[in-house]
């Protein structure tokens, strides 16, 4: 009898292998695995077969808590342990073996935790229609991208420490708000919203403080995707943010994916980088292909509903900055990067009002409000619903998922 199947159409086919880290009710210590079909390799069980020259020796890496380790060796490293993984779980592979039955766990039988330790979380601002909508909200009138826009990757510095695996609560946040421009006063936020995006994770050699990371070697510390709900407290930000930007507003907490998909599983979805309305500066430009097709869905359960409803569906290639140009223009100045730090894209919004990425889109401000499938209707998140990201490529031959990023708005504290 195999040890697993991997069913028809699976997101976690052999050609993904994500990696993850999770307990079981058996062995609550938390330690790293690897999807495939519907189980979870565990690979401190079998870390003795990475014996390949990349590998051998740190075979330690898969004894962690936590994937910083193995995402500090380099690329090689990290190609060799997904051809070991590939070779070993193919269907006459080592691993079918009955006696590495205890090797494999079921997902529904697992518990899963933050992938990686965060030290540094940076989020961008990096969709042209998310940017061009919220500019036509904002600034009615004026050109809705700001000068700088077409000419760098916006972004800014945000909170690590309230980065959370997805399934965590989210409670909404307190804070000043200034409704109808009078003056302001303190309260639970009114308006939380969603943020669809997906982040990347630092990997390879941490870098030396002075030291950019040049364009043609961005590729080299890029690990893998996970998608990142950014909520947003959008009355707080609208009162805060001048002249320096979102802070309370979006530290109350980030949602993450458990399972890191790999840059080498999503090479057979490349697609074209997305034309430039003006050229960048030299060190921002690459000319090979880095964006990629997948595709995001954003789901809404609402409070005792015991269904959720789709409420947008976009895409990951229509980001206007590629994570090679975010990374080099977030350490030209010479920023120093870490195994672990995470950069999100900011909201992704397609050129649809079905595609947009935030309730803020969806509802255009409040302005018009969403109307689900059951008759409800949302110009922000209210206390109870779920918000489930998920994503997934698919070339028709097979598909490449990320597993679902999800969060309950729980009411504010009292």
């Amino acid at each position: 009898m195999k040890n697993f199947v991997i069913p028809e159409k699976s997101l976690f086919p052999i050609q993904n292998l994500p990696y993850g880290v999770f307990s079981t009710r058996e062995d609550a210590s938390p330690r790293i695995g690897v999807a495939i079909g519907e189980k979870i390799l565990d690979l401190k069980s079998i870390k003795h077969l990475f014996s390949g020259p990349h590998l051998n020796g740190n075979q330690h890496v898969f004894e962690k808590s936590t994937l910083n380790s193995f995402m500090a060796l380099d690329r090689k490293a990290w190609a060799e342990a997904r051809s070991t993984l590939q070779k070993l779980l193919s269907e006459d592979g080592q691993l079918q073996d009955s006696s590495y039955s205890r090797s494999f766990v079921a997902q529904s039988e697992a518990k899963m935790h933050l992938p990686v330790t965060i030290g540094d979380y940076t989020d961008f601002y990096s969709s042209i229609h998310h940017a061009r909508n919220v500019g036509m909200m904002f600034r009615k009138g004026d050109a809705p991208l700001l000068k700088n826009w077409l000419h760098l990757p916006v972004g800014y510095h945000g909170r690590a420490s309230s980065v959370v695996v997805s399934g965590t609560p989210i409670k909404r946040p307190w804070g000043q708000i200034c409704p109808d421009n009078t003056e302001p006063i303190f309260s639970p936020s009114r308006f939380v919203d969603f943020e669809l995006e997906v982040g990347f994770l630092i990997g390879g050699a941490p870098t030396e403080l002075g030291q950019p990371v040049p364009i043609d070697q961005a590729e080299e510390h890029i690990f893998g995707l996970v998608l990142v709900n950014d909520w947003s407290a959008r009355d707080i930000q609208k009162w805060e943010y001048v002249p320096l930007g979102p802070f309370g507003s979006k530290n109350m907490g980030t949602s993450i994916s458990p399972w890191v998909v790999t840059m080498e599983a999503l090479q057979p979805f490349k697609t074209q980088n997305v034309h430039r309305e003006k050229q960048p500066l030299k060190y921002l430009q690459h000319s090979d292909d880095y964006n990629f097709d997948i595709k995001l869905e954003v789901h809404l359960k609402p409070n005792g509903a015991s269904h959720s409803y789709r409420i947008s569906e976009t895409n990951y290639k229509y980001l206007y900055w590629t994570p090679k140009q975010q990374l080099a223009h977030h350490t030209v100045t010479g920023c120093n990067i870490k195994p672990g730090d995470m950069m999100a894209s900011g909201t992704i919004s397609g050129p649809t009002p079905d595609s947009f990425g935030s309730m803020l889109e969806l509802s255009w401000n409040g302005e018009k409000p969403l109307k689900l499938e059951n008759g409800e209707t949302r110009k922000s998140i209210v206390d109870g619903d779920e918000i489930i990201l998920t994503g997934f490529c698919d070339n028709g031959k097979f598909k490449i998922g990320f597993g679902e990023c999800s969060g309950v708005l729980l009411p504010a504290n009292q």
